[in-house]
C-alpha cells in the first residue's frame, strides 16, 4: 500500500527512472507499464508516449498525453481525485503521460458494480466530471474498482482521458443511469467552488492548464461547467452517437 503524499508520489513519478516492463494490451496508442523508482521508493506505473499516438481528425496529433494530464490538473481542482496522479515527463520513448498503476482486477469495471448503492457517489462524480471536459470514451473498463480495508467502500478511479477537453460536443459514456435526475446538493456545491476558484486568476493549476490545452478548449471547459451548474440535472444523451465502442 503506498504511504507518500500526493505532493511526494507526483514527485517519484516526475524524476524517477523509468524500467519498461512491457506493452499493456488492448490499448489504441502504444501504452506501457513501466516501473519508477527514486531514492528506494518503486510504484508501478502507466506511460504513454507522445510518439506513440495514432492520429486522429478530430484532436491535434500529440496532444493526448497532454489531455491525461489535464484531466489530473481537473479531479485534483474540483477535488474529487477520481484520477490518478499523472505527469508530463521524458521517457524511454519520449515525452508522454505517466500515470499511477491502479491495481485492480479488469474483471470487474462499471458493468459489473452498475447500481451498487456503496459507490453512487462516486459514480455521480465521475458522470459529472466526464460532463465537464467533454470525455469522447468513457467505456465501461475505464472506471477501475479498487478494493479497499477495513470496510472501507471501495473506491472507483477513472483512466483513459486522451480524448477529452474538444471545443465541439464530444460525450460518449457507457454511463448514463443518472441521466436527467438532481445532482445531490454537495455535488452541486463541489462544482459551485470549482467555478469560483476557476475564476481567481494565479492559481497554479490554472497556469498549467494553459500549457496543456488550447484558449479555446479552456473556454469551452469553462462554459460546460457553467451550463452544469445552471442546469442542476444529469445531462441527457446528446444528438448522434452517444456510447464508445467498444463499450468495455
Amino acid at each position: 500500500m503506498i504511504t507518500m503524499s500526493l505532493a511526494e508520489l507526483e514527485q517519484l513519478l516526475q524524476v524517477g527512472e523509468l524500467e519498461v516492463e512491457g506493452l499493456l494490451p488492448w490499448s489504441s496508442n502504444y501504452t506501457f507499464l513501466v516501473r519508477v523508482c527514486h531514492d528506494g521508493v518503486e510504484v508501478s506505473a502507466v506511460y504513454k508516449p507522445r510518439r506513440g499516438e495514432r492520429p486522429l481528425w478530430d484532436f491535434p496529433h500529440g496532444t493526448l498525453c497532454q489531455r491525461e494530464r489535464a484531466a489530473w490538473i481537473i479531479s485534483e481542482a474540483i477535488g474529487w481525485h477520481i484520477v490518478p496522479p499523472t505527469v508530463i515527463r521524458t521517457g524511454p520513448h519520449g515525452i508522454g503521460s505517466v500515470q499511477l498503476f491502479i491495481e485492480h482486477d479488469p474483471e470487474n469495471h462499471y458493468f459489473t458494480f452498475e447500481g451498487d448503492p456503496q459507490l453512487r457517489t462516486q459514480v455521480q462524480k465521475i458522470v459529472l466530471f466526464d460532463t465537464i471536459i467533454n470525455n469522447a470514451d468513457r467505456k465501461s473498463g475505464h472506471v477501475l474498482r479498487q478494493p479497499q480495508q477495513n470496510n472501507t467502500p471501495d473506491r472507483l478511479w477513472a483512466i483513459d482521458h486522451g480524448v477529452c477537453f474538444h471545443t465541439d460536443y464530444k460525450l460518449r459514456t457507457v454511463i448514463w443511469e443518472f441521466a436527467g435526475q438532481p445532482i445531490p446538493s454537495d455535488l452541486m456545491q463541489d462544482l459551485k467552488q470549482f467555478q469560483q476558484r476557476w475564476h481567481t486568476a494565479g492559481q497554479p493549476w490554472q497556469r498549467q492548464l494553459e500549457t496543456l490545452l488550447s484558449p479555446a478548449e479552456l473556454n469551452a471547459l469553462e462554459n460546460r461547467l457553467a451550463k452544469q451548474i445552471q442546469q442542476q440535472t444529469f445531462i441527457q444523451p446528446g444528438p448522434g452517437r452517444h456510447y464508445p465502442w467498444p463499450p468495455v
